[in-house]
């Protein structure tokens, strides 16, 4: 049989070789909690990750069980089980809770929790002090701020004082008043200041950057520059990574949902079918039975 020359016998690009299989963020077969470092061997790996939000113990349990390896307790909480209509509400004390909660509910994903509005845009001092509360308090590994060049300063002391970041451009929510909700670097100008914001917050020491709907050519340009992981989040399917809402993945959400969601299951007819069932066995007498009693 001929002999093929090294180079040829090399896995194609992106696929995980043989020897990394066990390393791998989705499928691997440490039970420790995943890192930074790992983030960053993925990328070298060429190996794509899902990240998925989670707001409560229980659900992060799922998630985790399921081989979820980075969670984000997003400040898109207000949205999805605050109440809020946007996520500008949320305070850093909810989100310490919520942080908590999660962390309680997994063993190996490593978990991101967001820095709410108004808890870092004074400055870095700030941001180091309410990210210091969520890694004391909560047990995050790591934080994540919305800005690019705007939030350089803020994202170079975390990383100095031993606090990984997770950069977020793109559509940023927390300036909804500002941008409101719609895609961002469209036109020469907007893609290249998009593509500083990404150098920007990876020469402050980010590890990785969300990229929240953006055109996917430009994700891609931006995923090809980077040396660090990019996450997409309807920025087309070139990102190193995609996120989703789990609620919005799960089908829970009621309403619109945005273009880019999938929805993988519709838990929200599910629950309600449920909760219509204990309602008629209720009023038609029907439970509890004699196996639900005691005496």
């Amino acid at each position: 049989m001929t002999q093929l020359p090294a180079a040829q016998m090399q896995p194609a690009q992106g696929a995980l070789k043989p020897s990394d299989s066990s390393k791998a963020l989705y499928g691997g077969k440490s039970t420790r909690r995943i890192t930074v470092r790992d983030i960053t061997a993925a990328k070298e790996r060429g190996e794509k990750w899902p990240m998925l939000t989670a707001y409560d113990a229980m659900t992060a349990s799922v998630f985790d069980e399921a081989g979820i390896p980075v969670m984000l307790v997003g400040d898109s909480a207000g949205n999805c089980h605050l109440g809020y209509e946007t996520t500008v509400p949320v305070t850093l004390d909810e989100m310490a809770v919520l942080s908590a909660a999660v962390v309680r509910g997994t063993q190996r994903a490593l978990i991101v929790a967001d820095l709410p509005f108004g808890s870092y845009q004074e400055g870095p001092v700030q941001a180091l002090r309410s990210a210091t509360r969520l890694v004391k308090e909560a047990g995050v590994g790591a934080v994540k701020l919305e800005g690019g060049e705007r939030s350089h300063r803020q994202i170079e002391l975390l990383v100095e004082s031993g606090i990984p970041v997770m950069a977020h451009i793109g559509l940023t929510p927390q300036s909804v008043n500002a941008m409101g909700y719609r895609v961002q670097g469209r036109g020469e100008e907007a893609a290249a200041q998009l593509l500083r914001d990404a150098k920007s917050v990876q020469d402050a020491g980010a590890f990785a950057v969300v990229l929240e709907l953006v055109p996917a050519e430009l994700a891609a340009e931006v995923t090809r520059v980077l040396h660090i992981p990019t996450v997409g989040i309807g920025a087309g399917p070139e990102t190193d990574a995609q996120v989703l809402v789990g609620t919005d993945m799960l089908g829970l959400t009621g309403g619109r949902v945005p273009k880019f969601v999938k929805k993988y299951a519709d838990l929200r007819q599910v629950m309600g079918d449920a909760a219509k069932a204990f309602a008629e066995e209720v009023v038609g007498g029907t439970f509890p039975l004699e196996e639900h009693s005691v005496h």
